[in-house]
């Protein structure tokens, strides 16, 4: 089991992918680069393409095309950030910034101001999915950051910062267009290289991801999706070349089927020792526990548990770095309770109260400290 964990490594992880882009347009940063990276951005391009699938772990990639156009180009493995989640990963690309200095961990976050949990990229109550109205004040106000597309911009007046994202995904930069499949995207990608100016482009795809948590990683519907992304990708490059871009191909997590599932509604020895409902993501789960149960508590998860997920203090989860290094957001110390067990298994554990929508459960996740779910590869495209 321990050979399968991988803890985040700030020195080699998305995080410094995207410091690496920065430093290239000359942000000022305090991260490290990736020197593969930084050795093939030295040859200057008038387009920088940043790909990034959601949920597109280095195991699907040696899985299913171990001999495909992603693996000839394959340069590197980095890890995700931790929690190994699309809220903290994404933030970490959009942000340059470690989830410790941004303050976004995890789908569901805890806000005292309003008393709720609260979905962080969908913007809404996380038990009932209900939209918080009439509010005094708008909590995401407090997690704001400077996107990277600002702050390229700022330093290259000569660049052109893009993103292309789903229509459901909020706009973070100025020059946004939307595309919903890989056939879209592909299109505005080409579409802004052929320009005269100097691009940065960031593209996302809410694919893989979503067909893994449907299906599964060895289903036939996520084999599919991948072939034809690599090859649809392929095309792409190949009538782009000679247009002086570079391709940067990445995810923000892997992912890992799941076999056992838990409700905290039915974990008996849990309920009797919190004392509100847990947050974050059922692979990273945050606990508030009474004073008086702690020594229950933990004696549950290293007995009945101990195989299944880690356990920690929040002195210690912040001790170990698992959100990074820098200066910690104020936040934090709300969104976390006074212990945090994040999965080494195929299980999770529910995150449910009496009063919300029972969710399907999905045959694959992410969030935990698998091999899975935190390796993700560096693919490098060069159309000079």
């Amino acid at each position: 089991m321990k050979k399968n964990i991988i803890f985040p490594d700030y020195e080699h992880s998305i995080l410094n992918l995207i410091n690496t882009i920065l430093k290239y347009y000359h942000v000022e940063t305090k991260y490290s680069s990736l020197p593969k990276l930084e050795k093939i951005l030295a040859k200057q391009y008038k387009n920088i393409v940043l790909l990034l699938l959601d949920g597109m772990g280095e195991n699907l990639i040696k899985n299913i095309s171990p001999n495909g156009f992603f693996s000839k180009h394959h340069q590197d493995v980095i890890t995700s950030v931790c929690p190994s989640t699309t809220t903290a990963a994404i933030t970490t690309y959009y942000s340059g910034k470690p989830p410790i200095e941004t303050g976004w961990i995890a789908m569901s976050q805890y806000f005292k101001e309003y008393g709720r949990a609260m979905e962080m990229l969908r913007k809404v109550e996380s038990y009932t999915g209900e939209k918080i109205s009439n509010a005094r004040m708008d909590v995401f106000d407090l997690v704001k950051y400077v996107p990277i597309y600002e702050q390229i911009e700022k330093e290259n007046p000569n660049v052109k910062a893009y993103e292309i994202n789903p229509t459901f995904c909020e706009a973070r930069s100025k020059r946004n267009e939307k595309a919903d499949t890989i056939d879209l995207m592909c299109d505005a990608i080409q579409a802004i290289c052929k320009r005269q100016d100097h691009n940065f482009i960031l593209a996302y795809s809410a694919d893989p991801d979503g067909i893994l948590h449907k299906y599964g990683c060895n289903s036939e519907e996520v084999r599919t999706f991948i072939k034809e992304t690599e090859e649809k990708i392929e095309e792409m490059c190949k009538q782009l070349q000679g247009s002086d871009t570079l391709f940067i191909l990445s995810a923000d997590h892997g992912h890992k089927d799941i076999k056992t599932v838990y409700s905290v509604l039915d974990l008996e020895e849990i309920q009797d020792c919190i004392s509100m409902p847990p947050s974050l993501e059922s692979r990273a789960v945050t606990f508030w526990v009474k004073e008086g149960k702690k020594e229950k508590f933990e004696k549950f998860f290293r007995t009945k548990l101990k195989d299944e997920f880690l356990l920690f203090t929040k002195e210690e989860f912040l001790n170990k770095h698992f959100l990074g290094y820098g200066t910690m957001h104020k936040k934090i110390d709300d969104f976390l309770g006074n212990y945090i067990a994040l999965s080494i298994s195929d299980s999770i554990i529910k995150l449910e109260t009496n009063i919300s929508k029972e969710k399907a459960n999905k045959k694959s996740t992410h969030c935990g400290l698998t091999k899975e779910e935190m390796e993700v590869p560096l693919i490098l495209v060069d159309c000079k």
